[in-house]
């Protein structure tokens, strides 16, 4: 994925980057991508068509009606230079923003036929003395992912195009804000720094029982979320840390990522849940558990991801398994606070503080999976089930 600038930039340019990634010879720039050293094309097939133009803090900004006539154009003539890539128009920075769903709408209607994808960006903190809502957050995802969906299926519609645009949710993360907001431009008479350290976020056990939470949304939408990704990876509110010339270190949000990209296989299992649910300040009727799961027949394996959001109190889960016929549990691992730990404990350079650990307190008879789940903790189950 690559997003071309449509800010300060414009559809020539477009074209030209294209040309000098994708093309495969005899024109100047293909030509000029030989000669710097790449023989053979790039061949990247996603290109993002700006970023986040709806944000009057980008130099640059767009009307929707601006950005959608742009877009449209630059993608037409992107693809008379390579009929195989797939176009990703920008969708809002965020949910709260004030042209959220109007953006949408306007934008869509320009480019609708042109573009493969309408993107969603969304970080999320926890606010101080809120945890409750916090541990919330995905279902803020949720309702961001169901309302572009309708935005987007409602324009095909008015416009009486049967194709359907799939989502791109290319940035996603927790980022907390308020703590780095001095990390904007630096004064004119301040001196110039290397490579500084810049929203560094050290995340706690709280913050991986959370994006544990965002995976499943994003893998419950896998339907029509079909891209998803952090768009920063180390240091910078990232999975990893390290440090110059020294060691590197796992943060806390990095375990469920690592283990949902080894086991989420073949199908995307509908689950049919009910869970006692909570009231925080910002949201109603929040399910004190959140899970996702996936079933590969090819291989015989199924998984289970769940989240236990309740800050004290242990969770009982009940999972019928007989449409996958699983037959026993393979691994079991859970993230939580240990002795000497909370909910705030995080890893460091040191030390890996915060990691899964084997989980037993489960039981799988006749099909039927039983756990007690430690207080906000996230707990993976690999399981044997049946083959094709």
């Amino acid at each position: 994925m690559l997003a071309v600038n449509l800010g300060t930039r414009g559809l020539q340019e477009a074209c030209a980057l294209l040309e000098y990634a994708n093309h495969q010879g005899g024109t100047y720039l293909s030509d000029r991508r030989i000669a710097n050293g790449a023989e053979h094309p790039f061949k990247i097939k996603m290109w993002c068509l700006g970023n986040e133009l709806d944000g009057p803090w980008q130099v640059g900004h767009k009307t929707a009606y601006e950005y959608g006539r742009l877009a449209n154009e630059t993608g037409k003539a992107m693809r008379l230079i390579d009929s195989e890539i797939e176009l990703v128009a920008c969708g809002s920075s965020n949910s709260s923003m004030p042209t959220f769903g109007s953006w949408e709408s306007t934008v869509l209607e320009q480019c609708y036929e042109t573009v493969d994808y309408v993107s969603l960006h969304a970080y999320y903190e926890e606010l101080e003395g809120d945890p409750l809502s916090f541990l919330a957050s995905a279902v803020d995802m949720d309702h961001f992912i169901q309302a572009v969906i309708a935005t987007a299926d409602a324009v095909g519609a008015r416009l009486k195009n049967r194709k359907r645009l799939n989502l791109s949710f290319d940035e996603w993360n927790v980022w907390y804000h308020s703590r780095f907001s001095g990390d904007g431009p630096q004064p004119r008479d301040a001196p110039w720094v290397q490579h500084p350290r810049l929203i560094e976020d050290d995340y706690t056990i709280t913050d991986a029982v959370v994006v544990g939470t965002f995976l499943n949304s994003l893998l419950r939408h896998g339907d029509r979320v079909t891209v998803a990704c952090q768009a920063q990876l180390i240091n910078v509110i990232g999975l990893l840390r390290s440090e110059p010339g020294g060691d590197a270190w796992k943060q806390t949000i990095a375990y469920p990522f690592q283990q949902m990209r080894r086991l989420a296989r073949g199908q995307i299992i509908q689950l049919i849940a009910d869970s006692d649910r909570y009231d925080s300040p910002r949201f109603t009727d929040v399910p004190l558990m959140d899970a996702s799961a996936t079933y590969d027949a090819e291989t015989g394996s199924a998984a289970l991801f769940v989240a236990n959001r309740s800050l004290t109190e242990q969770a009982m889960l009940s999972v019928d398994l007989r449409g996958v016929h699983a037959t026993n549990v393979r691994t079991s691992r859970t993230l939580h606070a240990q002795a000497g730990q909370d909910r705030h404990t995080s890893n460091g350079v040191s030390h890996d503080a915060v990691i899964p650990r084997p989980f037993s307190a489960y039981a799988l008879d006749n099909a039927r999976l039983t756990a007690t789940l430690p207080p906000l903790s996230w707990t993976i189950f690999d399981l044997e089930a049946a083959r094709d």
